[in-house]
């Protein structure tokens, strides 16, 4: 099989996995969702809920794991006619230590972010995604839940070199593809 029609399924198969996360937060029926967290606090004002401390989420067979996570509501004026009292979410940010796993897939980050509006997931800093054996990694790995693609980029570190002065390092995206 040829290089290029490999890194296609991978991105496809990527795709597919990623969108147990669109499944798990869009829709209206799905299986509740369990938090545990060292600790909770929420605040009416910004309509938030922060969760501390070995931070486990899960619905159905995505798990998310984080040192942190924060979920962000929207307004009541905003929410679905059809439902007084559900809570529908606005945004959800995850740091330090961060795990998206199902079944299937697995992606790392130092941060997530999922926006509802536009139904992007962010996975930022060290961003790694696993499918099987094969492994594609960058400083951001963007995926576009209703487009069904992702992209993955690069970034630059800052470096202090033997002689003390700063210079940028630029990293470049890596992906590993395992052959039968």
């Amino acid at each position: 099989m040829g290089f290029l029609k490999k890194i296609y399924i991978f991105s496809i198969l990527l795709t597919l996995c990623i969108c147990s996360f669109q499944i798990a937060v869009a829709e209206e029926k799905d299986p509740p969702v369990y938090v545990e967290a060292d600790q909770m606090s929420s605040t009416e004002d910004a309509n938030s809920v922060l969760f501390k401390g070995n931070v486990d989420a899960q619905q159905g067979d995505l798990r998310i794991l984080s040192d942190e996570m924060t979920v962000y509501y929207t307004d009541a004026a905003t929410e679905d006619s059809d439902s007084d009292t559900a809570q529908k979410i606005d945004k959800l940010i995850c740091v330090g230590n961060v795990e998206l796993s199902t079944e299937e897939w697995l992606g790392t980050s130092d941060k997530m972010i999922y926006y509802s509006d536009n139904r992007k997931i962010y996975l930022i800093g060290n961003a790694k995604a696993w499918q099987d054996e094969n492994m594609v990694s960058g400083e951001k790995i963007v995926y576009y839940i209703d487009e069904g693609r992702s992209e993955v980029a690069g970034g630059t570190t800052t470096v202090i070199g033997d002689s003390g002065e700063e210079e940028e390092k630029k990293s470049r995206v890596k992906m590993t593809i395992m052959q039968n």
